[in-house]
């Protein structure tokens, strides 16, 4: 079943871009996505996560249980990438330990479509508001990732640590271009008439995917082109990109017991809090941390995260949550 599941999330069309990309790369094809481009489809994905999050939990309506799920998801990736940051800065400088961290914090799109197969081969049901709480969670851990960047810098950036003030940081975080689109879209999807929104379902949802490999297809080529940065990490990061997702995901598996009884929710929690986002963390962070390596933070959430939770990852919480 596992091997099945690897062979479904291997052959999936966004994923093979993503190769597609560092393969280009590899063998010095002058194949790139012009840089207007680039930017374009960095806000469309971010909107359309937070919108479909937004009509998705309309649908469902607000009831005790979904807002307990949604704070749950809200305060893990609020904490997690607290403790993953400074765990990070023993090795990493602040900007990629930053960068890092906001990815282990945020979730990962893919690592959910992928959760969600599992549950059908399983036999057991979901909530909807489960994408609510997806992409609810991408805001705040890219606002962490922001703060403790600025309050926990290296000995490089100490000047910039004089400069340091609370108001402008937060307001930088609140109101950043990707933040601002994720929450803003996420806001407009749950108030938006049910029979509008459909109107623009086939803009909102259906290129989705489209987008995705063009977007995966210049991350493989950012990630190829900085590969050797990643190398010269060594182990760290590498034992990192596993033990922290077994980690969060075993916790989350048994905690979520006191937020619902929904196994299959249960399950989405662990693999939402074990996932790293490659997509809308990225995004951020291409715009307001430049000086984060990507050549670090997306082959650990893609080439290293996202294998283990399928394989190994899914299962392991699965028997802890029964």
């Amino acid at each position: 079943m596992n091997f099945e599941l690897l062979v479904f999330n291997l052959t999936n069309p966004t994923l093979l871009f993503f190769i597609l990309g560092m393969l280009a790369k590899f063998l010095k094809s002058d194949l790139e996505v012009p840089a207007a481009s680039k930017s374009f489809i960095a806000l469309y994905l971010l909107f359309s996560i937070g919108f479909n999050g937004g009509t998705e939990l309309a649908a469902t309506g607000i009831t005790g249980e979904i807002v307990k799920s949604l704070v749950f998801g809200l305060c893990l990736a609020s904490i997690i990438p607290v403790y993953a940051f400074f765990i990070l800065r023993t090795k990493l400088n602040s900007y990629n330990a930053g960068a890092i961290a906001a990815s282990y914090g945020s979730v990962s799109a893919v690592t959910f479509v992928s959760a969600v197969a599992f549950l059908e081969m399983n036999q057991m049901k979901f909530g909807g508001e489960m994408v609510a709480v997806m992409a609810s969670m991408e805001f705040p851990a890219i606002i962490m990732g922001l703060l403790l960047m600025s309050l926990f810098p290296s000995e490089s950036q100490l000047e910039q640590r004089e400069k340091f003030q609370w108001k402008k940081t937060i307001h930088h975080s609140l109101t950043n271009g990707s933040v601002l689109m994720i929450l803003g879209s996420l806001l407009i999807g749950f108030v938006s008439d049910s029979n509008q929104t459909a109107g623009i379902k086939h803009f909102t949802s259906d290129i989705f995917k489209g987008f995705l490999a063009i977007f995966l297809l210049d991350m493989g080529m950012v990630a190829a082109s900085r590969i050797a940065a990643f190398r010269q990490q060594g182990y760290f990061v590498l034992f990192f990109a596993i033990l922290l997702p077994l980690f969060n995901g075993s916790m989350v598996a048994y905690i979520s017991q006191f937020v619902t009884d929904n196994q299959g929710n249960r399950l989405i929690f662990a693999i939402l809090a074990a996932s790293a986002s490659y997509i809308a963390v990225p995004a951020a962070m291409r715009m307001v941390a430049p000086k984060a390596d990507p050549g670090i933070y997306i082959p650990m959430a893609l080439g290293v995260t996202f294998p283990f939770n399928i394989t190994i990852g899914m299962p392991i919480f699965f028997q802890l949550i029964h």
